[in-house]
């Protein structure tokens, strides 16, 4: 389970954006998180994926009450979640080449023997030909980018998954292609899937169930 229990957070003095968010996700459930555009709703998935440390609340998954956020965060519990971010040329260092990308996570983990057939597999799943992997950021589409990026939110095969607003750049066809391989892989590996955005009809059709960020915070 994953949940995250009272959590009030922001990023200066002028206050927190998330007051008082409860949520909760269960193995293998397909959660949407619903909102308007600024609500605070991202940075509520950045709590969930252990990349922001809360103000206040605790964040527990499965079971276990998370000490620490980023790399504070004990190894087993980071590789646990897997995160896909709105906007890849934000989340993608430029200096890789695709390849390295997708692999960054298997060998910040000490698992580089693992890398090169992983990538291969994980680039077929997505769409990804063997030409586009040889290269850089700026070379590739955004969509062909965001298919890289959800390659690498998968390749330590995660038992949870956010992605906050994953399609929101995408057209149509690259969209349900993406949706595509993550619920194929929930199905075969059971994991659980909180996907955040202001689309109703995308997460009604996605997800098991909605909720609305007014349900579940304060603003």
């Amino acid at each position: 389970m994953l949940e995250l229990r009272g959590i009030t957070t922001g990023y200066d003095r002028r206050g927190p954006v998330v007051r008082d968010a409860h949520l909760v996700l269960r193995p293998g459930e397909a959660l949407g998180l619903l909102g308007p555009s600024g609500c605070g709703k991202s940075t509520l998935a950045r709590v969930a994926a252990l990349l922001h440390r809360p103000d206040r609340g605790t964040v527990v998954l499965d079971g276990r009450a998370v000490p620490g956020f980023r790399h504070r965060a004990p190894r087993s519990l980071r590789t646990a979640v897997g995160v896909v971010f709105r906007q890849p040329r934000l989340s993608a260092d430029p200096r890789l080449r695709l390849r390295d990308l997708v692999a960054e996570p298997l060998r910040a983990t000490g698992r580089r023997a693992e890398a090169a057939a992983a990538v291969d597999a994980l680039a077929e799943r997505v769409g990804l030909g063997a030409d586009l992997l040889g290269r850089h950021p700026h070379e590739v589409s955004d969509g062909q980018l965001q298919r890289a990026c959800l390659a690498r939110a998968l390749v330590l095969r995660p038992r949870w998954l956010v992605c906050d607003e994953m399609t929101a750049m995408l057209d149509a066809s690259t969209t349900a292609a993406l949706v595509g391989v993550v619920e194929e892989y929930r199905r075969e590996s059971g994991a659980g899937l909180l996907a955040v955005g202001h689309d109703p009809v995308l997460l009604g059709r996605w997800c098991d169930r909605t909720v609305h960020w007014s349900d579940i915070a304060r603003g």
